[in-house]
């Protein structure tokens, strides 16, 4: 029981937010809590405002934090949208000293695709399945058979001659100013270059699109057919408490 009820945290390019998760029924436990990204985006700023999260919530166990990122072993391997002070950063320590908890940082898509196989619209998906996060960047994982693919990075294979991210977010959107039928024609295209990639059984849109597909998902071209997350927004901090609590599982056995 004591593992049940975890912090669970999302690092994003605009804002960071927190909330309580029951990882047994993948439910809010309390409201979340929101704070906008420090600018610069420096990793000891960004402790800061996770250290100030947990003060919010007087919160002294487990901590889950999803990080927009590659992830390996606690340690950031990338900064997209963020600094470069993160990078090679053990942001695992890093996290836990300035909090006082044990903190377990995983890729954000990666945690979003965990909390969507396990309670939302991935739940008994066979085959493979492909859950895209569209926010300020755009974020990918992949599950063969419910198992995981980690750290995988499509959002920013070169599309246009640049990366993805820049002609494809949400981002993009909204600096570009283009209207709905146009972006989701780059989208599409997007996922089309993903498709003939991995060709997914089913692909899954997070993030905070996923509020929005009454908007775009009437202009998409795959064979896959394509649903937003059941989770919506907050399969970002619902899946790194999932994780959290697999790593504090493990750590318990060795």
């Amino acid at each position: 029981m004591k593992l049940r009820n975890i912090l669970g945290i999302d690092i994003g390019g605009s804002g960071i937010k927190g909330a309580i998760i029951d990882t047994k029924k993948g439910k809010l436990l309390s409201e979340r809590f929101r704070v906008p990204t420090p600018q610069p985006p420096t990793a000891e700023s960004v402790a800061e405002v996770i250290k100030s999260i947990t003060e919010h919530f007087k919160w002294k166990g487990a901590v889950g934090i999803g990080y927009p990122g590659v992830i390996q072993h606690g340690i950031a391997r990338t900064a997209h949208n963020l600094d470069e002070s993160w990078i090679d950063c053990d942001l695992n320590g890093l996290f836990s000293k300035t909090t006082r908890c044990t903190v377990h940082v995983v890729n954000d898509a990666d945690a979003a695709g965990m909390a969507e196989m396990k309670f939302g619209a991935g739940k008994g998906q066979k085959g493979v399945v492909l859950l895209v996060t569209v926010g300020t960047g755009l974020g990918t994982v992949m599950f063969t058979d419910g198992k995981l693919v980690p750290n995988l990075e499509l959002g920013h294979i070169i599309l246009k001659g640049d990366d993805a991210e820049l002609y494809a977010s949400d981002a993009a959107r909204k600096n570009q100013e283009l209207d709905w039928p146009v972006w989701a024609a780059r989208f599409d295209e997007y996922l089309k270059r993903l498709e003939s990639l991995v060709w997914p059984d089913r692909i899954i849109i997070g993030g905070g699109m996923s509020k929005k597909g009454d908007k775009f998902l009437k202009y998409l071209t795959t064979k896959a057919p394509v649903v937003t997350a059941e989770l919506l927004n907050e399969a970002g901090i619902i899946g790194a408490a999932l994780i959290s609590r697999y790593y504090n599982k493990l750590e318990k056995k060795s």
